[in-house]
């Protein structure tokens, strides 16, 4: 660690790459197959870290571990004071190796090492609110069922939770569920994605640091098409909580099918700023270049459309095109730079195909498009298209990737038609003056996070999810500790009962 400690304060790269096994029962777990993973940095282009590749059984131990820690009471059982101290010491314990954490998350998804330190600052304030959430989970009673009859709700854990998270942001999306999980008292098994699962790793070990018993979080490594598939699929495992694209999102749903387990699933978006007449344009510029470049553009919530009104198109899309041409694209280790690298060869060869399926179906490059794959180092310039066909792949699709395109309106009712007409529903900005026009589209745009005369900011207090495409259920906030209870009705007969046969 003394060695990693050093590596993260001069974010120097390691010589040779960074080992860690898996955690599972509170020790660190080799796995049986011997098989590793090596993470090349996407933005150095040298492998910076290995994680074993696991097989099903090293799944099977992980889940088995888990159901132990539930179903003896281990931690379920304790008090949400109790509960509550130990989310807070993983709070502290993540603001004392941020240097080391960030550095970890930086190397394997070449996002810029300011960003990461802001990540995994946030991040721990997260498990800070989940402390407090931990001990005001309650149920209800019911005193109207008449004189002799008494209702309760009681609010209890699920259960086992399995955990897939992406690459996009490892340690912050993980701390978005986790956290919460552990406040309503369930044991979990994660399943980091393979490319980025180092600060899992990590996170486990400050788990056990800050008192969290063996067994109550469980993380293994590998390819979701095994030990991921094996999760959903798993007898043992009550709820499902993954994080990624809307196509794996189907394959887990209906995984989750075999003992019907619950499922909280957050997918794609294809996501709307929509900025009408009256609308700051400096400062919508400003955040909608942020919004597409944040992360490369490989984020859920990336604003990657924009639907603008016709009369301000050509001035906001210069004011745009103006902040593009400042922003700094390059080493994710050099603190100067905004935007950093794309995750891997696939996603950079997929973004390069939207850029050029725009050409070719007759949008109009305003900025960039240029990339460099040199010596396995991915990186892509921000983009920006005008006049996009709103069926087009460009206005449909996915990209996840800094590309944003741009498609004009005259009307209330089509800006609501363009910002709805998309399979997805995950976020939207609003950009407006008006207080009564902000507040009919947001009533209008279906999506289950918005943001208006902002873009991708708020804090744990709040609920993210999706509709459409983009996902079921809520995280965050009170409902982020709901989502991983369940309710249970209870009667209490006061008094002697009406009796059937007299």
């Amino acid at each position: 660690m003394s060695n990693l400690n050093e590596l993260a304060a001069t974010l120097r790269l390691p010589a040779e790459p960074l080992r860690t096994p898996m955690f599972i029962d509170g020790k660190d777990y080799a796995g049986n197959t011997g098989e590793f993973v090596t993470r090349k940095s996407p933005g150095h282009g040298v492998p910076v870290t290995a994680t074993p590749r696991a097989c099903v059984d090293d799944l099977n131990a992980a889940v088995a571990s888990a159901r132990r820690a539930f179903d003896d009471g281990r931690w379920s059982r304790l008090s949400g004071e109790q509960r509550a101290t130990v989310l807070l010491k993983t709070a502290r314990l993540i603001r004392d190796k941020v240097e080391t954490l960030a550095y970890l998350e930086t190397l394997e998804s070449g996002k810029p090492i300011g960003q990461s330190r802001g990540e995994i600052n946030a991040a721990a304030g997260i498990w800070e609110y989940a402390a407090g959430l931990a001990r005001v989970v309650h149920g209800d009673s019911h005193d109207t069922l008449g004189a002799d009859l008494f209702g309760l709700t009681v609010r209890q854990p699920i259960g086992v939770v399995g955990i897939v998270t992406p690459w996009n942001f490892p340690f912050f999306i993980l701390s978005e569920r986790l956290p919460f999980v552990l406040a309503a008292g369930c044991t979990a098994v994660v399943k980091p994605a393979e490319l980025t699962s180092t600060t899992t790793l990590k996170l486990a070990a400050l788990l056990t640091e800050a008192g969290l018993p063996d067994g109550v979080v469980n993380v293994v490594t590998g390819l979701g098409a095994v030990v991921g598939q094996a999760l959903a699929e798993h007898m043992d495992v009550d709820m499902m909580s993954f994080t990624g694209s809307t196509p794996v999102g189907r394959s887990v749903l209906a995984a989750a099918g075999g003992n019907m387990k619950k499922v909280g699933l957050e997918l794609g978006g294809k996501n709307p700023q929509i900025v009408f007449a009256d609308a700051d344009l400096d400062d919508a510029a400003d955040a909608i270049a942020f919004g597409i470049c944040f992360n490369a553009g490989q984020c859920c919530v990336s604003g990657s459309r924009l639907v603008v009104h016709r009369s301000v198109e050509e001035e906001l899309v210069a004011r745009v095109k103006a902040v593009f041409e400042k922003v700094r694209v390059g080493d994710p280790l050099d603190a100067s730079n905004h935007v950093g690298a794309i995750v891997e060869a696939r996603q950079f060869d997929k973004i390069r195909g939207f850029i050029d399926a725009g050409r070719r179906d007759g949008a109009q490059l305003v900025h960039g498009g240029e990339s460099t794959s040199h010596g396995e180092r991915f990186f892509i310039q921000p983009t920006l298209f005008r006049n996009v066909q709103p069926q087009s792949a460009l206005a449909q699709e996915e990209i996840f990737g800094p590309v944003l395109s741009v498609t004009s309106f005259d009307t209330f009712e089509e800006a609501i038609q363009l910002a709805n007409g998309v399979p997805y529903g995950l976020a939207a900005s609003i950009w407006t003056r008006d207080l009564q026009g902000a507040i009919s589209s947001f009533r209008e745009v279906q999506a289950g996070r918005i943001w208006v005369n902002c873009t991708i900011t708020g804090g744990p207090e709040m609920p993210i999810g999706g509709v459409k495409q983009s996902g079921i259920g809520r995280e965050t906030g009170r409902y982020g500790v709901e989502e991983y209870t369940e309710l249970k009705s209870v009667h209490v007969q006061l008094g002697k009962r009406p009796r059937w046969i007299a």
